[in-house]
């Protein structure tokens, strides 16, 4: 288990990394005001669905029904060319459409703004598109246990987009908004690239070719495979995605804010995605085919096991992490952003943003783990219907909050959203099964540990504050 972990770990690490040094140059050469929340708002949507699809929903409906198939071949390619010719279809209506789509996303701005969007939201979409090949090979992939391409294969966008920037810095921001999204195609189609070798290696391409084949011929045998997937999907991408949805939320709702706000929220949520990825995303996707696996085979007490592993192993981590971040917001957002366009008061207006982001690490992670059972055992309308509460919910708080705080109210509301639903997946799991993760002696460190770092941190901070002059 660990070592799928760490391969998945060290896969986003390299990506988020390479992320990072990207939002850097973003940062400087397009800074936090409307050529940002531009590019953030077209390239926000495209990355919603990447998301759902290559960390959620797909693979979550995929994998256990393509374990349980008895036509696993003409299942896999069936299910493939239904949702590839629906992806298309929905690209070209939103390239054919793009200023209406865009009035949509980006709601709260002026005309002028949304005519200079529209088709930069139109090109951004296609990204899609690629990531859904990715995603479908990813599965494929990680059904016969090999993570490593699709784990590293994500640095490859980030890699296509720094070269985009460093193309675009003494452009004009416009052009530069252009030449990155581009950037985005390009690395959607390196992505892929990247899949089809290791595919290749894999003997993936022999499953593709026979249910190719099986669906060119109307094949039908695969009939009752497709519909339980059918039945679902739809229901996991309103289960598995209510941090995504939410963070999209914030971004449409921010658009009535003042100029930057996006962009502040986009920044700050980077910085947060990065332990959950590393650690939350990287553990969920590595334990699911083990879960799934050992769950169709009746062996529940190993299933568990594992859980209770990866319990453990998140909750120091991601607690750790949301300790030191609320602690050294402003010296994070500092070290990474403020470069070039990226000034002062930005800072601080986006480590404000950070710290309300981070409460919410350890609820969305640990949910995530929880969600598993459900998803293992084919419960995924339970899982809607939890996220579909979750949602409502970060509307409402959403709405009240932005009045008083801004994007930083958008932000908590999140985190809010986060222990609403990390309170009901854990009912949903049963308390009963939760009786047996806890360990007394675990519990004791785990605590001592917070102590220590919140300490030795607050304590670093009152020495370096003068020297970083905040």
């Amino acid at each position: 288990m660990f070592k799928s972990i760490f391969t998945n770990s060290a896969g986003i690490l390299t990506s988020r990394v390479l992320g990072f040094l990207r939002d850097m140059l973003t940062a400087s050469v397009l800074g936090a005001g409307v050529y940002s929340d531009i590019f953030f708002i077209a390239f926000k949507l495209p990355n919603l669905f990447r998301n759902i699809f290559a960390e959620g929903a797909f693979s979550q409906s995929f994998i256990p029904s393509f374990a349980a198939s008895s036509h696993k071949p003409l299942f896999s390619m069936s299910v493939f060319a239904r949702l590839m010719l629906w992806i298309i279809g929905l690209s070209l209506l939103i390239t054919i459409f793009q200023r209406t789509f865009t009035e949509l996303v980006a709601f709260g701005y002026s005309d002028e703004i949304k005519m200079i969007a529209a088709p930069i939201v139109a090109i951004n979409f296609y990204y899609l598109d690629l990531i859904f090949i990715v995603t479908f090979l990813g599965a494929l992939l990680q059904y016969r246990k090999h993570f490593a391409t699709t784990a590293f294969s994500t640095a490859l966008l980030n890699v296509a987009m720094i070269t985009a920037l460093f193309i675009a810095k003494d452009m004009e921001k416009l052009d530069a908004i252009y030449a990155l999204s581009w950037g985005v195609l390009a690395g959607g189609l390196l992505q892929v690239i990247a899949h089809l070798v290791a595919a290749k290696k894999k003997g993936v391409f022999r499953l593709i070719k026979i249910g190719t084949a099986r669906v060119l011929r109307g094949d039908k045998s695969a009939t009752d495979d497709t519909k339980r997937f059918n039945r679902s999907f739809l229901p996991s991408i309103a289960g598995s995605s209510t941090a995504q949805i939410s963070a999209f939320v914030d971004v449409w709702l921010a658009t009535f804010l003042a100029t930057g706000a996006i962009s502040y929220l986009y920044y700050a949520n980077r910085i947060f995605q990065l332990p959950l990825a590393v650690f939350a995303i990287a553990t969920s996707m590595a334990l699911f085919p083990s879960v799934a696996k050992a769950l169709n085979r009746g062996e529940e007490e190993a299933a568990l096991a594992q859980l209770k592993k990866a319990f453990w192993f998140l909750s120091f981590l991601l607690l750790g992490f949301t300790v030191g971040g609320i602690i050294l917001s402003k010296e994070v957002i500092w070290l990474i952003y403020e470069h070039g366009n990226f000034h002062r008061n930005d800072t601080n207006s986006a480590s404000t943003v950070l710290a309300m982001y981070m409460i919410g690490l350890a609820p969305f992670g640990l949910s995530r783990l929880f969600s598993l059972w459900l998803y293992s055992k084919h419960q995924q309308l339970k899982a809607a219907k939890i996220s579909a509460i979750s949602l409502l919910c970060n509307a409402l708080l959403s709405i009240i909050l932005m009045q008083f705080l801004g994007a930083a109210g958008l932000a908590l509301s999140g985190s809010l959203t986060g222990l609403i639903l990390f309170s009901l997946t854990l009912k949903a799991f049963g308390f009963a099964r939760l009786k047996g993760f806890f360990d007394a002696k675990l519990f004791a460190i785990l605590v001592l540990f917070l102590a220590a770092e919140a300490a030795s941190l607050l304590i670093f901070r009152e020495f370096t504050v003068a020297y970083l002059r905040f």
